[in-house]
């Protein structure tokens, strides 16, 4: 709740986008606390905040957690954040009961995951994973032209580390679902064996702009008239690929954006996610045709130009199985009610999971509502998780 205040909006949620103001402030925040629970904090070049508390063999490959602390223009005052928060609750509790593990522990905050001012997301472990070119994600703008490299040195956290792979042996993750399953099974923990695959584009419908009242139907070329068949359909097919399809339209520009003027071009967001890779694979070859079908004039009757670029693709990816055991194990320990799950949002644990062994732990969140400034979860529930984090570092770090 501490954090929740930085950025805090009217209706309990939290605006804090990545390498703003709001985010130095968040970083500061928790960066303190991580030093004041006893952890080596370092930042590498892309802006990762790594927090290091020392093993009795240093040369043992650190048990690691993390999530990441930016949010959503609208945003819940969970999301992430709760990863990172469990983390530091697990540090703050080894130093109080005067604990050392036998292989170092690790948290992190991991920069940009959720892409809201930076595309891609899941930025931050994407370069640290390989999979994003440091100079690349470093010369990303935001709509207003503005640079990482540079917002991340105007913050303060342009760090001097090289992003190399760590010496983590492994990574947990903890989170609210974000969806509204455990909490219509009544169950406490998600023990989450693995995710969805997700394919992102931008999409943008170039027509021409023409006053609204002289121009008859039939000779306009309206982009945003184009744009919805394509929006209509990436629904539909979603909704025929149940019950994992999913299919979302969450991002849209109209230019000029004049209640009297024809749109001359409309880009919006193709968000298609499944968690079978082939099922996967069949939806987005759909998607494309649709779009086709617009740029070709069959959908209006009128060829339109189109231009698709892919953002981001996941294959779906499936956890660790011995670390989704050791969660499992950790919540009957417990006495916590429990069940498997396959996540599906995108978490810096689905890139971690491509290079080292990972598994996730789920919380239930209030009526499963997240990026939501009304998102919120059961102070018990949160309790449990961080216990169980706890407990799945220890059985891997050693006591």
């Amino acid at each position: 709740m501490d954090l929740a205040r930085i950025g805090a909006t009217p209706k309990g949620g939290n605006c804090r986008l990545a390498l703003t103001d709001l985010d130095r402030e968040g970083r500061d925040l928790v960066a303190g606390w991580m030093r004041d629970a006893g952890l080596e904090v370092t930042i590498d070049q892309i802006g990762n905040i790594f927090g290091r508390r020392a093993g009795r063999n240093p040369g043992l490959p650190a048990i690691a957690t993390g999530s990441h602390i930016d949010t959503q223009p609208t945003g819940g005052r969970f999301d992430g954040c709760y990863g990172v928060m469990a983390g530091l609750e697990v540090m703050r509790t080894l130093q109080e009961q005067g604990i050392v593990t036998e292989a170092p522990l690790e948290l992190v905050i991991w920069t940009n995951e959720e892409g809201s001012r930076f595309v891609p997301f899941m930025m931050g472990s994407a370069v640290y994973c390989g999979k994003l070119p440091l100079d690349t994600a470093l010369d990303t703008p935001d709509l207003e032209g503005l640079r990482v490299g540079d917002e991340l040195r105007r913050i303060g956290y342009a760090g001097t580390a090289p992003v190399t792979r760590r010496s983590f042996g492994r990574y947990f993750e903890a989170h609210i679902e974000q969806g509204p399953i455990l909490e219509a099974e009544d169950t406490v923990i998600g023990v989450v064996s693995g995710s969805l695959g997700m394919h992102w584009y931008d999409v943008t419908v170039s027509g021409i702009e023409a006053h609204a009242g002289p121009t008859p139907m039939p000779l306009r070329r309206d982009a945003l008239y184009a744009s919805t068949f394509i929006m209509q359909q990436v629904i539909e097919i979603a909704n025929e690929y149940a019950p994992h399809g999913r299919g979302t339209v969450g991002l849209v520009q109209v230019r000029p954006n004049s209640r009297n003027v024809i749109p001359g071009s409309v880009m919006f967001s193709i968000d298609i996610r499944h968690e079978d890779a082939a099922r996967l694979a069949e939806m987005d070859a759909r998607v494309q045709g649709v779009i086709r079908d617009v740029a070709e004039g069959r959908t209006t009757g009128h060829a339109m130009p189109v231009d698709v670029k892919k953002t981001a693709f996941f294959p779906p990816t499936p956890f660790a199985a011995d670390m989704v055991a050791t969660v499992r194990e950790q919540a009957t320990l417990r006495g916590y009610s429990a069940m498997d799950i396959v996540t599906g949002a995108g978490h810096d644990a689905v890139n971690i999971a491509g290079m080292l062994p990972t598994s996730m732990i789920f919380v239930p969140c209030k009526d499963g509502i997240s990026h939501n400034e009304i998102e919120d979860a059961d102070p018990v529930h949160l309790e449990a998780g961080a216990n169980v984090l706890l407990g799945a570092m220890l059985a891997h770090a050693g006591k």
